[in-house]
């Protein structure tokens, strides 16, 4: 059967930013000590960070870097990490030690490196709305008070100009320390906005918040007019206690209604006259969840073996198959399709435990998903355009991992211009596990050399480690085209067409 797919160029969904490719990083198991800040490595430069795993993110052009959680910020306090004296404290998040040698000045010398913008998470936990805004002040004020002064004494004389500033991560959840009802929530972010912008006003505000209407009635009843961001939080395959990776069909099953949460975000906006006021941060997703047993859970574990060590499970390369990468695809796919409400989204994280890249002290392995960011931020549009297909796409059924049947399209497409030069770039995403697509693509008034680059693997099962390089990109050219082409799409695939 071949599928036969329509572009109209002049039907502009929107534009949409590239913020949506952001990521994230926290202080969890190896993302930052032993991951991307690793002094004394012979791959280390002289502030002590990782030159391969920079090279490796540059590549992929990162806008934003979320920082520094997660669970971990809800009892983190700044102060103990800036200055020649840290103080190391015991993370009540994740029940480690952390030496504090890595805070602010180095995450902003981080970010300068990756050329991103940085984007920091403050503790509504254990924190104040004074402790957030004093943080704003070191980050942002010229010289003015006692923590410009500071950051001054450090050895940085200009202002750091951070952006965007989140309220809080996760503090609708039971997990979280410091968790809030509805109405504490929405008092403690009003109180913290007003300080914070009171500091700078130029500073972009997000705050903590999920697909639930009382929840989020309660926040921008009190936050509204604060606030530039909402920020919610997803991931489909839970395994925080039992690391059992959802099959590839599972995965698939994943996929239907992918955006659901965005969609119910944007009602809640709409329906509050806030929808071109407020945008939407996806400021923490993938796929898998992390793997983190007996933290997150009344009864906790009490030997390392228990609580600790498990989580280097998360290291495990063969469970980052062409399943992640295909997910990646879909959900970038919906957040373009989203783009008049979505404004920023941060892939969770970036290095280690589910991260696109995987690092040991001797080199890295760029992971299924890494390749996905490859291809969108280097090769797709920033115009997101109207396609529609002349016979419905076809449909497998696939078995979520509740057990229950999920029927999902079998194809993902999304067509994308430029706003600043000629061309189009397409999408198309082949779910089906073993079957190849065929495609006839009508582009209309459109002609041009076109080329097709495609991620895949031997099998959906496919992956990359250290010593086995299965999934990567390939560069088909099909030659010069006029208004119609038509081509196939091998199986559990990702393809960006552009002419």
């Amino acid at each position: 059967m071949v599928q036969k797919i329509s572009i109209n160029q002049k039907r502009e969904i929107g534009k949409r930013s590239p913020m949506i490719y952001g990521q994230f990083i926290e202080h969890f198991h190896r993302q930052i000590y032993n991951g991307i800040y690793d002094p004394g490595n012979p791959l280390s430069d002289e502030d002590g960070f990782r030159t391969d795993i920079i090279e490796a993110i540059k590549k992929i052009k990162i806008p934003v870097l979320r920082w520094p959680g997660g669970c971990f910020v809800s009892s983190y306090h700044w102060k103990n990490a800036v200055g020649k004296k840290r103080i190391p404290f015991f993370d009540k998040a994740w029940r480690v030690e952390d030496p504090n040698s890595f805070g602010t000045d180095e995450y902003i010398k981080l970010c300068r490196k990756l050329e991103c913008e940085p984007y920091i998470c403050t503790n509504a936990g254990t924190g104040t709305a004074e402790e957030m805004s004093d943080w704003v002040e070191y980050c942002n004020l010229e010289k003015e008070g006692q923590y410009a002064g500071w950051r001054i004494e450090n050895g940085h004389s200009e202002p750091y100009h951070v952006k965007y500033w989140s309220i809080g991560n996760e503090n609708y959840g039971f997990w979280e320390i410091g968790a809030k009802s509805a109405e504490e929530w929405g008092r403690l972010v009003a109180e913290a906005a007003k300080m914070m912008k009171h500091v700078d006003p130029t500073i972009e505000l997000s705050a903590a918040a999920l697909a639930d209407i009382n929840w989020n009635i309660n926040l921008l009843k009190h936050c509204g007019p604060f606030l530039d961001w909402i920020s919610i939080h997803q991931y489909w395959d839970m395994m925080p206690e039992q690391n059992n990776p959802a099959t590839y069909e599972q995965c698939m099953a994943f996929t239907d209604e992918i955006d659901r949460s965005v969609q119910e975000v944007r009602g809640i906006l709409t329906a509050m006259k806030l929808e071109h006021k407020i945008k939407i941060a996806f400021d923490e997703w993938n796929l898998r969840s992390w793997h983190h047993p007996n933290v997150h859970t009344i009864e906790q574990g009490i030997s390392k073996e228990e609580y600790l060590y498990p989580r280097d499970k998360n290291d495990d390369n063969s469970t980052y198959t062409m399943a992640d990468a295909v997910f990646t695809a879909c959900f970038l796919n919906a957040m373009n399709r989203n783009c008049d409400i979505v404004g920023m989204a941060n892939f969770a994280p970036i290095l280690n435990t589910r991260g696109c890249i995987y690092s040991n002290d001797s080199g890295i392995v760029l992971r299924s998903t890494y390749y996905v960011f490859e291809l969108y931020v280097n090769y797709m549009g920033d115009v997101v355009i109207d396609t529609w297909e002349e016979e419905q796409i076809p449909q497998m059924i696939v078995t979520h991992k509740n057990g229950m049947p999920v029927k999902v399209k079998t194809l993902d497409i999304l067509a994308t211009k430029w706003s600043d030069k000629p061309g189009l770039a397409v999408a198309i995403i082949n779910k089906n596990p073993t079957e190849e697509q065929y495609i006839e693509l009508d582009i209309g008034e459109q002609e041009g050399q076109a080329i097709l680059y495609t991620l895949n693997g031997p099998s959906e099962n496919s992956y990359n480690d250290v010593h086995n390089r299965q999934v990567e990109i390939t560069k088909r050219d099909l030659g010069q085209i006029t208004n119609k082409l038509s081509f196939k799409l091998p199986p559990h695939s990702v393809n960006v067409l552009q002419v």
